[in-house]
């Protein structure tokens, strides 16, 4: 039987994508915005637990009202890998934009709700199930929502730029819980302690729903992205993987054949969203509870630290479209390993400036991470399992990581050692650590499974240029390879006296 060699169709100018600003611009807002608005809620979450510990389980001593909030909040993730599997397969099937829409409606909707349940003091042990359910809600939708706004904000990026606007992305997130700890902050300034307390503390909730609705018109506007139209393209044209007749990659397929992938992508997931909980979800309650510093004053600092963060975040992924995602991996991943003790030595210090400082530092190692996450993941993949192999990878680490409010807050409790987040935090810089030596780097390359995009016909140009000369550049390496192969088999052929 002769094998013939299907015949690779050289690339031209026609066959790179060029991506057209205004609708990158709308693809990044509309993704952005709904990232903020999941943020938003979590922020205000962080920064009303030890409130919504006295109104949801007001029996308990203060500790263990603290660790009960916090549970809450990490149970749904119990749910989020059910979500990522649910959406991720809508997501591959159906297209990116339908299921962001989706995600957003039923995030909106569950944060509203959370601010009309009655107290314990009025429908009793009900309270906190009817709370519990709202946040299960949340970890469903959140599910699909981060992997596929990345997905589409990635997929629409061109090549170069892919790790500058991919950061807009987590801006939106550091916005979101800026704007939940400023509402915060207002409220409880304006209202007084009591009256927050009393009813004051459902008003931000409240505020989800207008802006799910803004974010549901700015993403029901948005068309699908480039990748997912060029892989639609090519099953009518034929080509049958993945959609036609649904979804037919698997985890276990999506585990055996993209293992690497996989693990390079729990490994960052779970590096980054522990420092992130820890930082911005953990510290506020670390700040009030044990080193009892009033909630406001608290709150206050991380206000200051997050507003420094979102002036960092766009610069970090702008770099790394220029030196690459890998160094910022492992340099984020050293710095959270050797500054974390002295970190926290500053946090407990007493000092405001040295609090202060404590907590810019963890900042930073975080803007090192999340930087490039949202340009990192979604290359890993092909298009055509992205969203299902991308939300199951990330759902899954971030089930590990959402469990460290609670954690953290246990092991602080249970050891009465103040330094317990470090520790904390260096196990998983290890993890970061060996993840980011070993990832392949993903920068200025075309996303897997898709054509190559440019910003403009001169940038598609050099782009074609740099392909010909990376061609030609293999070949060379080839030809040296075969002329050393050549070297050696004459070597041996001159050894042996009937082939000589």
């Amino acid at each position: 039987m002769i094998l013939r060699k299907k015949r690779v169709k050289p690339i031209g100018l026609k066959d790179i994508t060029i991506v057209d600003d205004a609708k990158v611009r709308k693809a990044i807002t509309a993704a952005a915005l709904g990232n903020a608005m999941e943020w938003f809620d979590f922020g205000v979450y962080g920064f009303v637990a030890y409130v919504l510990g006295k109104v949801f389980f007001p029996d308990a001593s203060p500790s263990v009202q603290m660790i009960a909030a916090l549970g809450t909040f990490s149970v749904p993730f119990l749910i989020r890998p059910l979500g990522g599997l649910f959406f991720g397969a809508l997501g591959d099937k159906y297209g990116r934009q339908k299921v962001l829409a989706a995600t957003i409606v039923i995030m909106s909707l569950s944060t509203f709700a959370i601010g009309l349940i009655p107290g314990y003091a009025s429908i009793g042990i009900w309270a906190p199930i009817l709370l519990l359910l709202c946040k299960m809600a949340q970890g469903f939708s959140v599910g699909g929502e981060y992997t596929g706004a990345s997905i589409f904000v990635a997929e629409y990026a061109p090549d170069r730029k892919r790790g500058f606007l991919g950061s807009w992305l987590d801006f939106g997130s550091i916005a979101g819980f800026v704007l939940g700890a400023g509402v915060v902050v207002l409220i409880s300034t304006v209202l007084g302690e009591a009256e927050f307390e009393a009813w004051g503390w459902r008003l931000p909730f409240f505020l989800a729903l207008p802006l799910g609705i803004i974010g549901l018109y700015l993403r029901h506007a948005l068309e699908e992205t480039p990748a997912f139209q060029q892989h639609m393209d090519k099953m009518e044209q034929g080509d049958r993987q993945g959609l036609t007749h649904g979804p037919k990659v698997s985890f276990k397929e999506v585990a055996t054949q993209h293992w690497r992938s996989l693990l390079t992508c729990i490994g960052i997931v779970a590096a980054t969203n522990v420092t992130y909980y820890m930082l911005l979800t953990y510290m506020p309650s670390y700040l009030s509870h044990n080193l009892h510093y009033k909630e406001n004053s608290g709150v206050l600092i991380i206000i200051a630290i997050m507003v420094g963060m979102l002036f960092v975040q766009p610069f970090i992924g702008f770099i790394s479209d220029k030196i690459g995602r890998k160094p910022f991996i492992i340099a984020g991943s050293i710095g959270l390993l050797f500054l974390s003790i002295p970190a926290f030595m500053l946090i407990t210090s007493g000092k405001i400036g040295l609090i202060f400082s404590g907590l810019l530092i963890l900042a930073i190692v975080l803007n090192f991470f999340i930087g490039v996450m949202a340009s990192t993941l979604p290359a890993m993949f092909p298009t055509h399992l992205r969203y299902s192999a991308l939300a199951s990878a990330f759902n899954v680490s971030v089930l590990i990581a959402g469990l460290t409010p609670t954690a953290v807050a246990w092991l602080v409790e249970s050891t009465n050692d103040l330094y317990m987040p470090a520790y904390y935090l260096m196990v998983f810089a290890v993890v970061g650590l060996v993840t980011g030596l070993t990832m392949k780097e993903t920068a200025n390359k075309p996303l897997r499974g898709a054509a190559p995009a440019a910003s403009d016909m001169e940038e598609a140009k050099e782009i074609l240029q740099e392909h010909h000369d990376n061609i030609e550049q293999k070949i060379e390496d080839i030809d040296a390879q075969i002329a050393e192969l050549e070297a050696k088999r004459q070597n041996l052929v001159q050894q042996h006296p009937r082939i000589n």
